[in-house]
């Protein structure tokens, strides 16, 4: 068998086993990668989440010796839900992203990259192969984009003709040598409707991201939100779509293909009282299966505490006033103590000053004084 019919057969292959889109490319360096990688840790844009080591992230060879291709996969996911629930005044609801519904993409990915692996050691005994999803050392979207799968947004998402930019990305790199396929050239043109949307200026410029203002990184994050950034997290829970909700790309882009990927609605968009009480069992009992929930409960439950103080949730103020006193998390009490000072009125003054007499940690004391300078606001 020729490489060009093993491509075909992988090519048919692929789509039997639920991949919407594929596409190959060389295991050459990624060398204007490197060059905004270095320039991105420079400024300070980085998250922290990324592979520390740059030479890995941009040169295949380091992570498969004798690496000759690299097959880049997408799988479109769900940009609508069926029956959302509505969040009313007597229970507010949060959201979590759409690449949070549904089943964790990591395990749906690594599935269909599994059985790529698994085909290509069947025909090609010999080859050597290592796949990756998101947490791996290279950038998916510069293979992707390398591979044709589709072009680099101004949102820094990968925006496929056929699905938008509502894709999960995932690679396969091997010591087989694929013909490559044609890169995609940017289609952004003079649009910039993702950079005047984003809440928090967070894309400095087109396919240029400030990871540290970035509403889905700052999700995700375990301390004190900064202040600038509590007002513009709104109800979100993990993670943040605007920057693909507002891309004409994106325009009636909603694909329901992979039944696994379908939210519950109830776990997209989740009551936000319960989850302040709940334990890390029940937690991991039911968002245990979605993205959102690698961080742990307590991103998630610090962000609901800011929603509640977005809607100015009355009905939230007595959990509020426990997890003030009672939570064992600084986070928590601290950012509770703000929450009560967004939502209530001069007799929450009593709660916060009792607080502020048994607490020891400056941080939290810090959060009280805020609470209690935002209600003498009121007045």
């Amino acid at each position: 068998m020729t490489l060009a019919q093993l491509k075909d057969e992988l090519i048919a292959y692929s789509k039997i086993i639920g991949v919407d889109k594929i596409g190959f490319t060389s295991a050459d360096p990624f060398l204007q990668l490197k060059d905004r990688l270095l320039s991105q840790r420079e400024l300070g844009y980085q998250s922290g989440f990324e592979e520390p080591d740059i030479d890995k992230r941009v040169e295949p060879e380091r992570l498969l010796s004798g690496a000759r291709t690299i097959i880049s996969i997408a799988l479109a996911y769900p940009s609508k839900m069926e029956n959302p629930p509505k969040s009313t005044r007597d229970d507010r609801r949060g959201i979590f992203c759409r690449a949070s519904w549904g089943k964790d993409y990591h395990d749906v990915l690594r599935d269909r990259l599994k059985k790529i692996e698994e085909f290509l050691q069947e025909r090609v005994p010999d080859a050597k192969t290592v796949s990756m999803v998101d947490t791996g050392e290279l950038s998916d979207r510069a293979v992707a984009e390398r591979a044709g799968i589709g072009w680099s947004g101004k949102n820094c998402a990968i925006i496929t003709p056929e699905f938008g930019s509502y894709v999960y990305l995932g690679e396969v790199v091997t010591t087989i040598s694929f013909e490559p396929d044609i890169p995609m050239t940017e289609q952004c043109g003079s649009c910039n409707k993702c950079i005047d949307a984003c809440p928090t200026g967070a894309l400095i410029q087109g396919g240029q991201l400030d990871s540290q203002k970035c509403i889905a990184y700052l999700t995700q994050t375990k301390d004190f939100l900064p202040d600038q950034y509590r007002k513009k997290l709104g109800n979100r829970l993990y993670g943040c779509d605007t920057c693909q909700q507002v891309c004409p790309e994106n325009k009636g882009k909603d694909f329901h293909i992979h039944p696994e990927m379908e939210p519950d609605p109830e776990l997209a968009k989740p009551k936000l009282i319960p989850l302040l009480t709940m334990s890390n069992r029940e937690f991991k009992e039911k968002f245990g299966h979605v993205s959102g929930s690698w961080r742990g409960k307590k991103p998630i439950q610090r962000n609901a505490i800011i929603a509640l103080a977005h809607f100015k949730d009355q009905k939230a103020l007595p959990i509020l006033k426990e997890l003030l006193v009672k939570d064992p998390r600084p986070v928590i009490r601290g950012t509770a103590a703000w929450a009560i000072g967004e939502i209530g009125s001069l007799e929450e003054n009593e709660a916060l000053n009792r607080a502020k007499k048994k607490e020891t940690d400056e941080k939290v004391l810090v959060e009280i004084e805020k609470g209690l300078n935002l209600i003498e606001n009121k007045h």
